[in-house]
């Protein structure tokens, strides 16, 4: 099995030759279908962990408290960003539970419209038994940068449609 955000490579293809990347809702099914097919939400979380381990931390410069997840007991750090029509996501944290799934999120969202991620559905995340595993603090962690993925997607499609957009 490859990295369990192979679907999201039409991200990083997209962020360097500015195509399109696939549609979020479709990464994040096959990213749900790819994490399915191992044996149980333990198992799934170690393998999303092991891959983030191979992940480059945010440069230094951009793990800033004005970037820091409020309410969370680790440092975890959540960009967001509007360009050329789309959102980007960033993150990092010190725990990598949080690394993986915040990570997870932050692919799988990139480089969607505002009305793809306002509409992503991440309830394959408590599916797949991801969110069981941690803690509670962790946990509600995941459901903010969830509910802050989709909040921001609205609000750069409120400023897309004001007028001089």
């Amino acid at each position: 099995m490859g990295a369990p955000i192979d679907p999201a490579r039409s991200v990083a293809e997209a962020r360097q030759g500015n195509l399109p990347p696939t549609p979020p809702a479709e990464r994040l099914a096959a990213w749900a279908d790819r994490l399915r097919a191992l044996p149980d939400p333990q198992t799934r979380l170690a393998h999303l962990v092991e891959a983030a381990r191979c992940l480059p931390p945010l440069p230094e410069g951009d793990r800033q408290e004005a970037h820091r997840v409020t309410g969370c007991l680790v440092r975890t750090w959540w960009i967001a960003q509007w360009r050329d029509g789309r959102c980007w996501f960033r993150t990092d944290s010190d725990a990598m539970t949080l690394k993986c799934l915040a990570g997870a999120i932050a692919e799988l969202a990139s480089g969607g419209t505002p009305d793809e991620i306002a509409a992503l559905e991440f309830g394959v995340f408590d599916a797949l038994g991801l969110l069981r595993q941690l803690a509670e603090n962790r946990r509600r962690t995941v459901r903010q940068l969830m509910d802050g993925t989709r909040e921001f997607a609205r609000r750069c499609a409120c400023q897309a449609q004001a007028p001089g957009h």
